[in-house]
């Protein structure tokens, strides 16, 4: 259990704003004041700083997050360690994706408990953003994820590498031609929110080139993957996936990949937890087991 200072502390690191931490702590502004106070005086350094009017952390108050985020997300794996002792239950808590969540990991889950009955899975599916905040509260203890994110604050390691491919209806004009890049602007474009992981590694490679979504004509967002492919596949826009996530509906002609000259995106799916993390072998343990699977059902 932490020190309520530090309780405090990891609130104002992510809300930056002393009156909004106290609400949500339930606490008086001056308090927060005083906790994170406490907390400079301890280590004789400052924390925070105002940089044009916005509150920062400093690279002393940084480093303190990065130790404190971990020590609250051990502290609570270990607190349901010891609530489960006298069970044969192992419990893990991890976060996927939507490509890897949906298209990838049932296989594998399904094959992980078959030979360990006693596991006991939580899988959280969301996007990249909403997974990574989750780790850092301790609501999860690891990530498998296809969005970018600050390698250097985390401990990663590649789990896969899957094709990024341009889709069409199958009936589509476009399925039977090879499509310049600059052609396809002129169609509607169906995507995923702004967050995921899909999206992100989309508007790089429309930056690598040199396009941008304010190109396409028209722009329609969708956080549901069976949605998108469900409009695609009816000849209503266009779209761009991993092709893990459109493999039933590409082998049962319903969709096709649209020919692009030179085009071939391939991108990580990487395993993620909290770098300095006391568990850290044994969420690697559970990597292995999985992309040993993973790999067995290619």
């Amino acid at each position: 259990m932490l020190d309520f200072r530090y309780e405090t502390f990891l609130a104002l690191c992510e809300i930056k704003n002393y009156t909004k931490t106290a609400e949500k702590l339930h606490i008086t502004q001056p308090a927060v004041t005083q906790h994170i106070k406490y907390l400079e005086d301890r280590y004789d350094c400052k924390l925070f700083e105002y940089k044009n009017r916005k509150l920062n952390l400093t690279s002393e108050g940084k480093y303190l997050f990065e130790y404190i985020k971990t020590i609250q997300a051990d502290s609570i794996h270990i607190k349901e360690k010891l609530s489960h002792n006298t069970e044969k239950e192992i419990k893990i808590r991890f976060g996927a994706t939507l490509s890897i969540g949906e298209y990838i990991m049932p296989s594998i889950l399904s094959t992980l408990l078959e030979d360990n009955p006693n596991y006991k899975i939580h899988m959280t599916v969301a996007n990249t953003q909403v997974l990574l905040e989750k780790l850092n509260r301790g609501d999860l203890d690891f990530l498998l994820v296809e969005g970018m994110f600050d390698k250097g604050q985390y401990h990663s390691v590649l789990f896969s590498e899957e094709r990024f491919v341009p889709l069409c209806a199958y009936e589509s004009i476009l399925a039977k031609e090879v499509v310049p890049f600059e052609k396809l602007m002129q169609n509607r474009l169906i995507i995923r929110e702004k967050g995921s992981g899909t999206r992100e590694i989309f508007e790089t490679i429309l930056q690598e080139y040199n396009y941008s979504l304010g190109g396409f004509d028209h722009i329609i967002e969708i956080g549901n993957m069976s949605a998108i492919k469900e409009l695609v596949s009816k000849d209503l826009g266009i779209t761009f996936l991993f092709q893990v996530a459109a493999e039933r509906e590409i082998r049962e002609g319903k969709l096709s990949v649209i020919d692009i000259p030179g085009f071939n995106a391939v991108r990580e799916f990487n395993f993620v937890c909290l770098k300095d993390s006391f568990f850290k072998e044994e969420y690697m343990r559970y990597f292995h087991i999985m992309k040993g699977i993973n790999e067995k059902l290619k």
